[in-house]
C-alpha cells in the first residue's frame, strides 16, 4: 500500500513547503540587498519592477520612484540618455546578454561612471521573463571586492549559495586556497577566458594571463600570501578570442574568528581603455616635453596634487640640476629660498585643491649660487571627464623688474621720511665771506666721491651743506638718506644702519632694509657721527674700507655704492685722545673737512636770514610783516647765538606767532646772554679734569695695592661704589694689577 501521506499533498505539507519557499525569496532578498552593487529587477520591455538597497540608497529614490516613468531621465546624466534608449531597446529584443557604461547621479548631486551589466532570465518558452542589470561603480573598483566580502560574510555556510551569489555578479571573481591554489572561479571568469573549470583549477588559472605578466604576477601573489594583506596588481589577461586586455586585480584575505586566513577572495576589473588612455597621454606628454624643452621660459609639470614629474631644460639649465633631482623629494627646498617656501607651500595648497589658474612670486636658487625673483604661473590640465590629471608651471624671470621697484620703493621710503622733516632751511641763506668759502668748498668736492666730514657747532646748518653736496654730485637723481646717530639707541642702531635678518634678534619678524642699502647709488649723512658706539665704529670703517655691509644675523657680505657725509659737532681728536673715538675711522672719514661756521662769525647774514624767517613763517601763519624794530636787529647783530641759526629760527617763528600788528615784536629776555665759552679752553679744561680724575684713582690703588672693594680698598677711600670705581677704571684705561703688591716666594 502506498501512504497515504505521499498519494495526495496535505494542506499542512503545501502551507510548510509556501514558508520555506518565503523564507528563502526573504533571504535572497536580504542578500541581494546586503551586496554593495546598483541592482534593478526589470520587465522583459525594461522596465524597472524592483531596485534592490544599494540602489535605493545611493540615488536617494524609493522603490516607487524606480518604478516611475521618466526614471531613467532622473537617474542618468543627459548626455548619455539618448545613447543608452538605443542600445537597451536594440538589446532588450534579444536574449544575450550586454552591458554599456554611463553616469549615475548620486543623492549628493554628483555623477559617478557605472559599467551596468544585464543579464536575462530565460523562461521554459525561450522568452525573456525577466531583466537584471547590476551596477558597478568603476570609479572605485573596491566597491565590487566589498560586494563579495559582504555576500560571502552573509552566504559562507552555504556553498552553493556562495557559488549562486558569485557566478550572478557581472564580474570576474575567484576564490583561491590559504596557500595560493584557486578553488572556484565565477562563470564570468570562465565565459571570458573560454577556459573550462577543470582546466583552470589548482594553478591552470594561470594559462589565462600573458606569458610575460606571469612573472610578476606570481611573485605579487606570493607577496601577498606571505604577509597576509591585501593587494593588487595590473596584468594582461586572454580573451576567448585570444586577444590580451589589461585588468586590474585585487585581492584580500577571509579570516575565521581566530584570525586564521581560510580563503583568499579577489576580483579582476578590465582597465584597457584605461591603459590606452594612459599610453595616448604618455605619448602625448613625450611629445610635449619635446615641445617644452625648446623653450627658454622654465616649465614644471605636476601631477594633481602638485608633485614634480618632469622639468623642461631651461629649468634644468637655470638651477644646474638633473631630472633626477626634479622629482627626488626635497626639490623645491634646494630651489627656492628659504623665506618663500611657508607662504607658496600655503598658497599652493589652497590653489591646488580648488583647480583653478592661480600664479605665484618667489625666488629661485641659480646654479651659481644666486638668486632671482619669478613670477610663476600654474594652469591645470582635465581630461575629458573635467578631472585635473597636470599642472603646468611656466616662470619668467622678473628680478630686473622687482629691483627695480624695491629700489623705487626705497628711494620712496626715504624721500617721505624727509619730505615732512623740519628742515632747518629751505635753501642756503646768506652772502658773507664765511659762507660763500664753505659754499666754494662744498662746490669742488661735490662732482668727486671722497668722504666728506661737516665740523661745527650745533644749529649751524651741517646737513643743509650736506645736501647741497648731494644735489651738485652725479648722484643726484638717487637718494639721500639722513641719520642722526645719537638719536637712535645703541641697541639698535646696527640694524637702523646696516639692516637685519628675519629672527636675528627678539622682535625681528620679518627682514629689514637698512639705511646703507636705502642710499645705494645716492649719499648717506651720518650726522653726530662722534656718539656712535665702539663696536659700530668698527663696522663703519669696514664699510668704508671694503665698501661692503652685514646684515645683523647674516654673515653674508652685500656690496653697496654709497658716498659717505659724516657730521659731528664733537671735537673727534679730543675723542680719540680719550679713546672713545677710533683714529683709524677719523682718517677714514676726515678726507674733506668742511667747517661751518657760527652765526657769530657771521653777522652780516643775520638780517637777510631775519627777513628771509619773517616771510617763511608769516606766510605759514597768514600774517604780513612791514618793518621790524632796527634796535632788535642790533641786538640779534651783537648777541653770541649759542644755538645758532636753529636758535635764530625758532626766536623768530615765537615772534611771528605773538605779534599782534605787522610790526614783528622780539622780547630780548629770549635771548641767553651767557658769554660764549671758548672751545678750546673747554676741550683744554675737559683734558685737565679727566687727567685729575685719572691720577686721584691710580693714587688710592697705589695706597691700596690694587685692591678696589673692602674697608681697605680704593672705593672706599675715594668714597665710591666698588662697581662704579670699577667703571671709571676701565673707562680711564687703568692698569689696576700694577699697583698689587708682588706676591712672596
Amino acid at each position: 500500500m502506498v501512504d497515504a501521506d505521499l498519494r495526495e499533498p496535505q494542506p499542512e505539507r503545501i502551507e510548510h513547503t509556501e514558508a520555506q519557499l518565503r523564507q528563502e525569496r526573504e533571504e535572497l532578498l536580504r542578500i541581494v540587498d546586503l551586496i554593495p552593487q546598483t541592482i534593478i529587477v526589470l520587465t522583459p520591455d525594461g522596465k524597472a519592477i524592483y531596485a534592490n538597497r544599494v540602489a535605493l540608497e545611493y540615488t536617494g529614490l524609493s522603490l516607487d520612484e524606480v518604478q516611475a516613468e521618466g526614471f531613467r531621465d532622473r537617474i542618468f546624466h543627459h548626455e548619455d540618455v539618448q545613447g543608452l534608449q538605443e542600445e537597451r531597446q536594440k538589446s532588450l529584443s534579444g536574449t544575450v546578454p550586454f552591458e554599456n557604461e554611463q553616469r549615475a547621479l548620486g543623492k549628493d548631486g554628483k555623477y559617478r561612471w557605472f559599467l551596468i551589466r544585464y543579464r536575462p532570465l530565460v523562461g521554459e518558452n525561450g522568452k525573456v521573463v525577466r531583466w537584471y542589470a547590476t551596477g558597478t561603480d568603476i570609479e572605485d573598483s573596491k566597491r565590487t571586492q566589498q560586494a563579495l566580502r559582504n555576500a560571502l560574510d552573509q552566504v559562507q555556510k552555504s556553498e552553493a549559495n556562495l557559488r549562486q551569489v558569485i557566478d550572478t555578479i557581472p564580474t570576474m571573481a575567484w576564490c583561491n586556497l590559504p596557500d595560493g591554489p584557486n578553488e572556484f572561479l565565477n562563470k564570468e571568469w570562465h565565459q571570458y577566458t573560454g577556459l573550462s573549470p577543470e582546466k583552470s583549477r589548482g594553478w591552470g588559472w594561470q594559462a589565462a594571463f600573458h606569458p610575460e605578466d606571469l612573472g610578476p604576477l606570481m611573485e605579487k601573489w606570493q607577496e601577498q600570501l606571505h604577509s597576509g594583506e591585501p593587494g593588487e596588481i595590473e596584468a594582461r589577461v586572454r580573451r576567448y578570442d585570444g586577444v590580451y586586455r589589461w585588468f586590474l586585480i585585487r585581492m584580500a584575505p577571509f579570516r575565521d574568528q581566530s584570525g586564521k586566513i581560510v580563503r583568499w577572495y579577489g576580483t579582476s576589473t578590465d582597465i584597457e581603455n584605461l591603459k590606452q588612455t594612459e599610453r595616448k597621454l604618455r605619448e602625448d606628454e613625450r611629445e610635449l616635453r619635446d615641445l617644452t624643452d625648446t623653450i627658454s621660459q622654465t616649465i614644471v609639470v605636476l601631477d594633481p596634487s602638485g608633485t614634480p614629474l618632469y622639468a623642461n631644460e631651461a629649468t634644468l639649465e637655470y638651477a644646474g640640476l638633473s631630472s633626477e633631482d626634479v622629482v627626488a623629494p626635497g626639490f623645491r627646498e634646494r630651489l627656492f629660498h628659504p623665506e618663500d617656501l611657508e607662504r607658496l607651500r600655503a598658497q599652493r595648497k589652497i590653489a591646488l585643491e580648488r583647480g583653478l589658474p592661480f600664479e605665484a612670486e618667489h625666488r629661485a636658487l641659480r646654479k651659481d649660487g644666486q638668486y632671482r625673483w619669478f613670477l610663476t604661473r600654474y594652469k591645470p590640465f582635465r581630461n575629458e571627464e573635467g578631472q585635473v590629471i597636470r599642472w603646468y608651471a611656466a616662470g619668467t624671470d622678473i628680478d630686473d623688474r622687482v629691483r627695480a621697484e624695491e629700489r623705487t620703493r626705497n628711494e620712496n621710503l626715504a624721500l617721505r621720511e624727509q619730505i615732512d622733516r623740519d628742515s632747518m632751511f629751505e635753501d642756503i641763506v646768506g652772502s658773507s665771506e664765511e659762507l660763500r668759502k664753505v659754499l666754494r668748498q662744498a662746490g669742488k668736492v661735490a662732482a668727486s666721491d671722497s668722504t666728506i666730514l661737516v665740523l661745527g657747532e650745533t644749529g649751524t646748518g651741517k646737513e643743509l651743506i650736506a645736501r647741497a653736496i648731494h644735489r651738485r654730485s652725479r648722484r643726484a637723481e638717487r637718494a639721500f638718506i639722513a641719520v642722526n646717530c645719537a638719536a637712535i639707541p645703541p641697541s639698535l642702531i646696527a640694524s637702523e644702519l646696516f639692516g637685519h635678518e628675519k629672527g636675528a634678534f627678539t622682535g625681528a619678524t620679518q627682514r629689514r632694509i637698512g639705511r646703507f642699502e636705502l642710499a645705494t647709488g645716492g649719499t648717506i649723512f651720518l650726522d653726530e657721527v662722534g656718539d656712535l658706539p665702539a663696536e659700530i665704529q668698527i663696522a663703519l670703517l669696514r664699510v668704508l674700507q671694503e665698501r661692503e655691509i652685514e646684515r645683523v644675523g647674516s654673515s653674508r657680505p652685500i656690496p653697496v655704492d654709497v658716498r659717505v657725509v659724516a657730521a659731528t659737532h664733537r671735537d673727534l681728536n679730543a675723542l680719540v685722545a680719550e679713546g672713545k673715538f677710533r683714529q683709524d675711522l677719523l682718517y677714514r672719514l676726515n678726507v674733506v673737512p668742511i667747517l661751518m661756521p657760527p652765526l657769530r662769525e657771521r653777522v652780516a647774514d643775520i638780517p637777510v636770514l631775519v627777513e628771509y624767517f619773517i616771510d617763511r613763517f608769516g606766510r605759514r601763519a597768514g600774517k604780513k610783516f612791514k618793518t621790524i624794530d632796527k634796535k632788535i636787529l642790533r641786538v640779534f647783530q651783537s648777541y653770541g647765538w649759542p644755538g645758532n641759526v636753529r636758535e635764530l629760527q625758532n626766536i623768530i617763528e615765537r615772534a611771528v606767532i605773538l605779534s599782534d600788528n605787522d610790526t614783528l615784536a622780539v622780547d630780548e629776555t629770549w635771548l641767553k646772554w651767557e658769554p660764549a665759552q671758548n672751545p678750546v679752553r673747554a676741550r683744554a679744561l675737559d683734558i685737565a679734569l679727566v687727567r685729575q680724575e685719572k691720577e686721584m684713582i691710580e693714587a688710592a690703588l697705589a695706597e691700596s695695592q690694587g685692591r678696589i672693594s673692602g674697608p681697605a680698598g680704593a672705593a672706599a677711600k675715594l668714597g665710591l661704589p666698588a662697581r662704579t670705581l670699577d667703571s671709571k677704571i676701565r673707562r680711564l684705561r687703568i692698569n689696576k694689577y700694577r699697583f698689587k703688591a708682588p706676591q712672596a716666594d
